[in-house]
């Protein structure tokens, strides 16, 4: 028995019980939103999922090798609570960049791979590009924490008014909207298989040297980000995000084009591999290229205790790949547990063993949905068991959504889609399972669903079999006989800025601020009307 441990923002805990894996990330349980820190309640709740005590832990792998002294006293300090005064013993450290690598390369499913971390930075490094055979990871290049893209990119991100490390995503979708007007290559350049920082600086110096170069109002950026959160889209930071999107493209396109001489698939995490559209980039020179689900930081305690397992089997001489099939590893709830909790609410409610039509047809009449079912998904993405669902069909959702959860009206919503009907919607169609990647979309999918086609023409499917997940699948297919389109609007069950529902209170909560029209646990179903 092997816990991965991830004490840092995205703090979260692993437990791998040989063919069972236990996930949660911190910030699901105390819902303080990519919590920094020790993953106490994260640790806990593997435990108790897996049915197993500290002293049945074999190795205690962890995540990143440098912390400042009082961190490290700290991070001792509350392992020893937990395994008592011989932890020690038990521990092993495994350093930022290859905790991501090998979390790519050990749910890939190949024996050989190239694999390749890419973020802000981690141990003091930005990027690092693995030959991994048999196990076994060989590391032939690296960029330093000041020749970080992922830092490029943040410092973007805070230009214009968002927070760096958070709402990448936002310059992404923003960026849509216009064409890249500067040339980005004085900034930041490829040399070899490695990133080259020609401002030779990082962080808020770097954001401030960006916004002297570009002539932007780095005092106003937070007011005029808010001024565009409702959509009054200021065209310079437009033109800056379509700019740094633009760039970074083509700089993972370089970089892509020069691992192929390898002839080896792709396995890819860190932060930097969040952008799906940079991902699709990076498909045309790897077609079956595997990107972690949990890419960023909340991903870490995954790839150490992966890591740790893959050494010790290749010691014992029985290592074998690993394909990971799905990310349904979080805290489920029973029945039983979910109807006492409606007791105990004072709610109405009713049971419906035909929930999955009944949910389809609710979504056809165009009720906005909260759904949750099983076990929560593991990293960023709700796939179905924590999810919002909306009629696809209706353009008109996009704002009630928005207005709901407090997004910012130029973001995206994706789909989830039945994985039979790829080659009808989306151009050079290949499944989708866990939506790292954005595809363009097809007419048809632009005229039949246009709330999850972007106004780029892209979106960013999740694909589904009924081997993924039975029950979602069935909602998509009775709502496929119903109107014809064989997908849904999906997004995360959580409102803008929170973490995605875990617990049932938890979804009670998000669904009465966002005032949807049906919240659905499991068999169960609650009305706002009836609140």
């Amino acid at each position: 028995m092997i816990v991965g441990i991830h004490d840092g923002h995205d703090a979260g805990a692993v437990l791998i019980d040989g063919g069972q894996i236990y996930a949660v990330n911190e910030e699901r349980l105390n819902r303080i939103k990519k919590f920094r820190g020790f993953p106490s309640l994260s640790l806990k709740k593997v435990l108790e999922m897996a049915g197993a005590e500290p002293e049945d832990v074999k190795i205690i792998a962890i995540a990143g090798i440098f912390r400042k002294h009082s961190r490290l006293l700290e991070l001792e300090k509350n392992l020893e609570k937990v395994f008592g005064k011989n932890f020690k013993s038990r521990v092993l450290y495994v350093d930022h960049h290859l905790a991501h690598a090998s979390s790519a390369y050990y749910t890939s499913g190949w024996r050989e791979a190239i694999a390749l971390s890419i973020d802000a930075a981690g141990d003091g490094l930005s990027s690092s590009i693995y030959v991994a055979r048999d196990g076994e990871m060989i590391r032939i290049a690296q960029s330093t924490y000041l020749d970080s893209l992922g830092d490029f990119y943040a410092s973007i991100t805070e230009l214009l008014g968002f927070k760096p490390m958070r709402h990448e995503g936002k310059v992404m979708s923003l960026a849509a909207y216009g064409k890249p007007s500067y040339d980005l290559s004085n900034i930041i350049e490829l040399n070899g298989l490695s990133f080259d920082n020609k401002l030779k600086l990082v962080g808020i110096e770097a954001t401030k040297r960006l916004a002297e170069l570009f002539g932007y109002p780095f005092e106003r950026a937070k007011e005029i980000a808010h001024s565009m959160k409702r959509g009054k889209l200021q065209r310079k930071a437009v033109e800056i995000a379509a700019s740094a999107q633009k760039h970074l493209e083509n700089l993972i396109e370089e970089l892509g084009i020069k691992l192929t001489k390898y002839g080896l698939p792709l396995a890819y995490a860190g932060g930097v591999a969040q952008n799906v559209k940079a991902n699709a980039i990076l498909r045309k020179s790897f077609p079956n290229l595997w990107v972690f689900p949990a890419m960023d930081d909340s991903g870490l305690a995954m790839g150490a205790a992966l890591y740790a397992k893959a050494q010790l089997e290749r010691l014992e001489g029985n290592w074998k790949p690993f394909k990971m099939k799905h990310v349904y590893l979080g805290p489920a709830y029973s029945r039983d547990e979910i109807e006492d909790f409606l007791r105990h609410e004072g709610l109405r409610y009713e049971e419906r063993r035909d929930i999955e039509g009944f949910i389809a047809d609710s979504l056809s009449e165009g009720k906005i949905i909260g759904f949750f079912q099983g076990r929560m998904e593991y990293g960023p993405r709700a796939l179905g068991n924590r999810s919002i669902l909306a009629d696809p069909r209706n353009r008109e959702v996009v704002e009630r959504l928005n207005l709901a959860l407090n997004r910012d009206v130029f973001q995206p919503f994706a789909p989830s889609i039945l994985e039979r009907k790829l080659e009808e919607y989306l151009e050079d169609p290949y499944p989708n399972k866990f939506m790292t990647m954005s595809y363009r979309a097809r007419e048809n999918m632009k005229r039949e669903a246009p709330a999850v086609v972007h106004v780029d023409g892209t979106t960013r499917p999740q694909t589904l079999t009924e081997e993924d997940n039975a029950r979602y699948h069935e909602v998509i297919e009775h709502f496929e006989k119903n109107t014809g389109v064989p997908m849904v609007l999906n997004t995360s069950f959580n409102m803008h800025g929170e973490p995605i529902v875990c617990s049932p209170l938890d979804a009670l909560r998000s669904f009465r601020r966002a005032k949807l029209d049906l919240l659905i646990l499991e068999t169960f179903i609650v009305e706002q009307s009836q609140l």
